[in-house]
């Protein structure tokens, strides 16, 4: 019975160790095969409640909460924001996606009424005299065409009436013809030359149009110079309305295209127009080109100086890719939104513009569809990442993980086994976590 109990725990011990080898022979290659999990490099930790300091090892906060750990693999560009869920909905941020949509067909602007200058005239006699009786004599006052305005008495014409005179009476047709020159270049016409024949040089100077007395100089017994302007008389039958449109609206300024004219005068209404003319010249204070519409008056309810709005009917009216207008962050130097990449993360992102009406603009570069921009709080968020610092280093294209890894350590001055040198430099670095 021994015998047979020791042979069997022989055969048992023997079966048990060829098994372990076979099996262990087995398993080798597929314990290599099995990677090992690799591990993921920290960077820093950061402040459980998104305020600006970091530790380059674990640590707890004043409340007790453990910092949070972040990866390498989670590196952000420059100017990136990292907020809680609590942050963000204390600073009231809302975003609104990219998409197709189609802008207002019209640009609007401002504008002032003004005087047509081709519908102005000037009453400056072409020789000195004195104002002997005015017959319009107050600004504003209403005129036609041949009225009486003033009537003047000029020694200087007498003297080439007589000279006149006496050059016909004695047959001297060349002196006649050359004093006959000179009255005609002082604008004495056939009608004024036989009235001044039977009289004193008194002549009466009349309104060459219809219209109003915007400027009278002229005054009673008032010595005038040649040239010197006694009345300026406009025909307002017809006013400019001019509007200044921003320099990026220009493109879709056309001549000839039409306006709508609003007055806070007369509410309600809207008067019609078209451009007549666009600057060749732009405003370099206010980067404005200025746009002249021309507008019928016929009852001369539109007045110079008056304010207005213009509404320029522009015929571009196909969808194009937009965000609205409270979206744009401008640095002077470029126009930038802020991209919600994940949840309560917001990353810089340099855009081109393009055409814009009251309420979106077009985005040529920087943006594609169903992106998130953020509308609304986008100016706090400037000010709690300290994003003008990283103003300098958005592109229109996003680095890539590796690139803004890299930017990320360098610009934090961070790392698990360095500390940083206070609490300032990391506020400085790390862009309102």
């Amino acid at each position: 019975m021994r015998a047979t109990s020791l042979l069997a725990a022989v055969v048992a011990v023997t079966l048990a160790g060829s098994a372990g080898y076979f099996w262990g022979k087995q398993q080798v290659p597929v314990a290599e095969k099995v990677a090992a999990p690799a591990e993921r490099k920290i960077l820093y930790y950061r402040n459980p409640m998104g305020l600006p300091d970091t530790s380059p090892v674990p640590k707890v906060d004043g409340m007790g909460m453990d910092y949070v750990p972040v990866y390498a693999d989670e590196a952000t560009t420059p100017g990136t924001v990292v907020l809680s869920p609590d942050k963000v909905q204390k600073l009231g941020v809302v975003t609104e996606a990219v998409a197709l949509r189609p802008l207002a067909s019209s640009l609007r602007s401002t504008a002032v009424i003004e005087v047509d200058e081709r519908r102005q005239q000037l009453i400056a006699p072409r020789f000195e005299g004195w104002v002997r009786q005015l017959h319009v004599n107050a600004t504003g006052q209403a005129v036609r065409r041949g009225q009486p305005l003033l009537e003047v008495y000029s020694p200087e014409l007498e003297s080439a009436l007589r000279e006149y005179q006496l050059a016909q009476e004695s047959g001297l047709a060349d002196l006649a013809a050359s004093t006959r020159q000179r009255l005609r270049n002082w604008e004495i016409s056939d009608d004024d030359l036989a009235h001044l024949a039977h009289g004193m040089a008194n002549r009466v100077l009349r309104s060459p149009i219809d219209g109003v007395v915007l400027e009278k100089r002229a005054l009673n017994g008032a010595r005038f110079a040649a040239g010197e302007v006694l009345y300026r008389i406009a025909d307002l039958s017809s006013v400019w309305v001019q509007a200044e449109v921003a320099e990026q609206d220009q493109g879709s300024l056309r001549v000839g295209q039409s306006a709508k004219v609003s007055l806070d005068a007369y509410p309600g209404e809207v008067f019609s127009g078209r451009v007549g003319f666009i600057s060749p010249v732009l405003n370099a204070q206010t980067r404005t080109v200025q746009v002249r519409v021309e507008l019928p008056n016929p009852h001369g309810r539109l007045r110079p100086a008056m304010y207005a709005k213009v509404e320029l009917a522009t015929g571009q009216a196909a969808p194009v890719l937009g965000i609205p207008l409270s979206a744009v962050l401008d640095s002077g130097v470029r126009q930038l939104a802020l991209v919600q990449v994940a949840e309560g993360r917001f990353e810089p992102r340099a855009v081109r513009l393009g055409r814009r009406d009251g309420e979106f603009v077009e985005v040529l570069d920087g943006l594609a569809e169903g992106e998130q921009v953020v509308t609304k709080a986008n100016f706090l968020l400037d000010a709690e990442s300290g994003l003008r610092a990283a103003l300098g280093n958005a592109t229109l294209a996003p680095a890539s993980a590796s690139e803004s890894g890299e930017r990320d350590v360098e610009h934090r001055s961070t790392s698990p086994t360095k500390p940083a040198s206070s609490g300032s430099e990391h506020a400085e670095h790390q862009h309102a976590q």
